[in-house]
């Protein structure tokens, strides 16, 4: 049996509504607006319908996908009703959202773990969420069960190291940290160590969050890669990218640009609650192919909750 009972999922659906409620009026009052008068999908209503994708921030590239599918159902149909529209753009978002690589991460916070311990490399430029994203992340999985370690390794900046072990000690999570200065790799070496002497399900390692200089970031980047390997050969399990879903097209290029150094595979969008550009999560996840695995939906611990494609969906249409 699973742990989160049908009241736990259904006060994660009244968060996962709440928070998306900015982006969802937003969206619809745009869409609602590209039908006006109209009882068919004829060209306007597709010009209409690409200019609202792409002001929900869903993308130039993955609205294009989107209208050519559309226009290939018109093809084949004949007809389609404006009425139908909600439908057909629900199921094809839908698509997009769904990734087989996420078959490689555990469905649930008390699901089996697919590594033991399952190690997490926490990346992404300061300010996004990421410090209290990854002291979300070891409160829910601890309630899961799980025995969770963090790893100080944005050393580049002595608050970043302070703020986590913070919030190790709010959680209540053991933290390894070596202070400012301190040579990254070599903490994430120490954490993983710490973590196999403790046998410690879940290993949550910090990065330096800066991207001025993207061939250090990505020497960085392999060389914690490559020592944490010596003691589990395929660690890290994730290279989550925390994004923050407010900027809209500058999470965008922080996406380009930290998958073009790393091998993220994937990605958590934080601070959802607080706009209307959630639909930057379709494009995001479209445009570089790395599944959404973890929203952002609020400032209480549990408000961080995997991702779930159709949940998503369902929200934003219903």
């Amino acid at each position: 049996m699973g742990l989160f009972s049908k009241k736990d999922k259904s006060a994660e659906r009244a968060t996962l509504d709440s928070g998306l409620a900015k982006t969802k009026e937003s969206f619809f009052q745009k869409l609602t607006k590209s039908i006006l008068g109209k009882s068919t999908v004829d060209d306007d209503v597709l010009d209409n319908l690409e200019e609202t994708l792409i002001t929900s921030d869903v993308g130039v590239e993955t609205t294009l996908k989107v209208i050519d599918k559309l226009q290939q159902r018109i093809h084949r149909d004949k007809y389609i009703s404006t009425s139908e529209l909600n439908s057909i753009l629900r199921a094809e978002i839908a698509q997009l959202l769904r990734h087989p690589s996420n078959d490689r991460f555990p469905a649930t916070f008390d699901a089996p773990l697919p590594h033991h311990p399952y190690v997490i490399l926490v990346v992404g430029v300061n300010g996004v969420g990421k410090t209290t994203t990854i002291a979300k992340l070891a409160y829910r999985y601890k309630e899961a069960g799980r025995s969770v370690v963090l790893g100080a390794a944005d050393t580049f900046r002595a608050a970043a190291v302070e703020q986590l072990c913070l919030w190790a000690d709010r959680v209540g999570v053991p933290i390894v940290q070596q202070g400012m200065g301190a040579d990254p790799a070599s903490v994430a070496y120490d954490t993983l160590q710490s973590a196999i002497a403790r046998q410690c399900d879940v290993v949550i390692i910090d990065t330096a969050g800066r991207l001025h200089n993207k061939v250090g970031l990505m020497n960085e980047l392999t060389k914690i890669r490559r020592v944490m390997q010596k003691l589990v050969p395929d660690a890290p399990h994730e290279v989550l990218l925390v994004l923050d879903a407010s900027t809209g097209q500058n999470a965008v290029e922080q996406a380009r640009q930290f998958t073009s150094a790393t091998d993220v595979n994937a990605l958590a969008l934080t601070k959802l609650d607080g706009t209307a550009k959630g639909g930057v999560i379709i494009g995001i996840s479209d445009q570089f192919q790395v599944p959404v695995r973890y929203i952002g939906l609020g400032e209480k611990m549990t408000d961080l909750q995997l991702f779930d494609p159709d949940e998503f969906v369902d929200s934003l249409f219903e």
